[in-house]
């Protein structure tokens, strides 16, 4: 059996990631070796989105709650380095990789571009929405403030927020003691 008719086989004739099934390709996750194990089974909308990182589009890529607990081993290595992109902390830290996998994971390193086409900086929070200075953001696991002596609890609401010259940190006031906080780990209030 070819690799495609493996892939057909395994994925039931949809993308892996999204569950398209429509114009449906191999996608090998790199390294790879060539063979079916390492490979998946994506439509052309989740490989735009994964050899553009720059253009993610969270919306699309909500399809991850569910592919990220996938038995390939391809698709959980693909979902995890796009959560990593995505910066989804959340999601990602519900996630298990056996070793073996999350070595695979780890070895080659996928990020949406952190500035724009203008160079500056882009700051996303859980859901890879885009931050801007004085929003207003909610905790979304508790957090240990270190040298200040306490935690801050997940639900706190953070207002009028400073961005950073990092794309992964945000500045806050937490119980009026102005803190670094970590974009990923905040969502974005309404």
């Amino acid at each position: 059996m070819s690799i495609e008719q493996t892939l057909i086989q395994r994925s039931n004739n949809q993308c892996e990631l999204c569950g398209a099934t429509d114009d449906l390709r191999i996608y090998q996750v790199l390294p790879n070796d060539g063979s079916a194990e390492q490979s998946m089974y994506i439509c052309g909308t989740c490989e735009n989105q994964i050899e553009n990182l720059q253009t993610l589009d969270a919306d699309h890529w909500r399809c991850l709650n569910d592919s990220m607990w996938s038995t390939t081993p391809a698709v959980q290595v693909m979902s995890y380095r796009l959560l990593q992109a995505l910066g989804n902390q959340e999601l990602l830290d519900m996630m298990y990789l056996e070793s073996d996998v999350k070595a695979w994971a780890d070895s080659v390193e996928i990020s949406a571009n952190s500035t724009d086409d203008e160079g500056v900086t882009v700051h996303r929070d859980s859901n890879g929405t885009i931050l801007k200075e004085g929003d207003t953001v909610t905790l979304i696991k508790d957090l240990d403030v270190k040298g200040a002596g306490f935690t801050a609890k997940r639900g706190t609401i953070v207002k009028n927020i400073h961005l950073t010259d990092d794309a992964k940190f945000i500045e806050g006031k937490i119980n009026g003691t102005q803190i670094v906080l970590v974009a990923a780990y905040m969502k974005k209030s309404l």
